[in-house]
């Protein structure tokens, strides 16, 4: 039988979809037969593997969606990624999913009654769940054996940890379901006091929860995923796919037979629950001090994080900068045949302010605009090739409409 991980965060932004993408792949080279089951609307996960969403004629809304004397047909929505590894594409129409199954009696069951009619032919089901509490989330979390929770090293990211915590208690509660918790840090940069203190505030908090493997900062894993290709695929050469490895590895090692119980931890009982928030909140209480120190130290200066490969030798500092002509944004995607940046400043058009490609050998593929702004608030994102994301090198951002993240700029 499969064993299903949900991964799961209610904040956007934390990589959530790129680890299910990347595990899925780790855990398929290690000859462990996986299905990435994407159950957000938005259908990343075809995205970021090079699916073709117009070719795409049944996704899993279609087999949750079937009525209760229609058999299951995972055959005609599943698609072949690589050796062992296969993808249930997501498609616009589950976000109508919850109104249209609202008040009917085994709503939160049909993923798992879906899943259960494969469950012989995979050893690993990893699902993607959406940024959201909602019905899709619950059909996910009781389908699922376990949920692993990715968590970025800063101040956001600790909060959503949180808030999942109460969502899987909330869970526990309505349903009596017992559901293996495990934390992964995402998105670390060793070189930023707040990443340092962060994780070693998770880890102290929660030792026991979390994976001993964290994922660093790539750049190697967003070119991947601009691609649409895993990193196993991309770059099997990078930190990334290094972490990644290492990461389905340990999941193997604890969540097959020879699984310890010191290693995996169930919430079963209200003391333990409690503990698991209380230690939440201690931890969000840390995240708001380093938070107040970081911006003791900055001021009123907008939050550059130089976040280029650790691996790599930093030559220029990326992200945003203010200049006598404006603000200077400046980018890292050396793969990338052409980036924009898209904001406030220019009615969020795609494709209105093109970035200038500067010298790739000697300056690393990076990719620069200067944008005459006035004084003000500006929110913004890349457009490259096509693939809108937020700038990976500031992490002063906030959610949008979308489940995303803008990033932002104070002049």
């Amino acid at each position: 039988m499969a064993k299903v991980l949900a991964i799961a965060n209610q904040k956007g932004g934390c990589g959530k979809t790129t680890v299910a993408i990347n595990l899925s792949a780790c855990l398929s080279m290690q000859g462990k037969r996986t299905l990435l089951v994407d159950m957000d609307p938005q259908g990343h996960c075809g995205l970021g593997l090079a699916v073709p969403e117009e070719q795409v004629e049944q996704s899993i809304y279609d087999v949750l969606s079937r009525s209760d004397d229609t058999p299951v047909n995972m055959e005609k929505v599943i698609w072949q990624i690589g050796k062992n590894f296969d993808l249930a594409p997501a498609s616009l129409e589950l976000a109508a999913f919850e109104q249209q199954f609202a008040g009917m009696p085994g709503r939160e069951m049909r993923l798992k009654n879906v899943l259960d009619s494969v469950a012989d032919k995979y050893d690993y089901c990893v699902i993607d769940c959406p940024p959201a509490v909602s019905l899709l989330t619950f059909n996910a979390l009781r389908a699922a054996n376990a949920v692993i929770i990715p968590v970025e090293t800063g101040y956001f990211s600790v909060h959503g940890l949180k808030k999942q915590l109460e969502t899987l208690e909330m869970l526990k509660k309505q349903c009596g379901q017992e559901l293996t918790i495990k934390v992964v840090a995402n998105l670390y940069d060793v070189r930023t006091k707040l990443g340092r203190e962060m994780l070693g505030e998770m880890r102290k908090q929660f030792g026991h929860l979390m994976f001993q493997t964290y994922v660093n900062f790539n750049i190697k894993i967003k070119e991947g995923s601009s691609l649409g290709q895993a990193i196993s695929e991309y770059d099997s050469s990078s930190m990334g796919f290094k972490d990644f490895s290492k990461l389905a590895q340990e999941v193997i090692k604890a969540f097959e037979p020879a699984v310890s119980i010191e290693n995996v931890v169930n919430v079963e009982t209200q003391a333990v629950a409690d503990d698991l928030m209380s230690k939440a909140e201690s931890l969000s209480r840390r995240a708001e001090e380093l938070l107040q120190e970081s911006a003791s130290t900055l001021g009123k200066e907008p939050k550059i994080i130089q976040q280029a490969p650790v691996e790599e030798k930093l030559e220029l500092v990326y992200g945003v900068t203010r200049t006598e002509d404006g603000i200077k944004f400046l980018a890292d995607y050396p793969h990338a045949s052409q980036v924009c940046v898209a904001g406030d400043f220019n009615n969020w058009s795609a494709d209105a302010t093109p970035m200038n490609r500067l010298d790739q050998v000697e300056k690393n593929g990076a990719w620069e605009v200067t944008i005459p702004v006035e004084t003000g608030r500006y929110r913004y994102r890349y457009v490259v090739d096509g693939a809108w994301q937020h700038d990976p090198h500031n992490n002063y951002v906030e959610s949008n409409p979308y489940g995303e993240l803008n990033s932002v700029i104070e002049v």
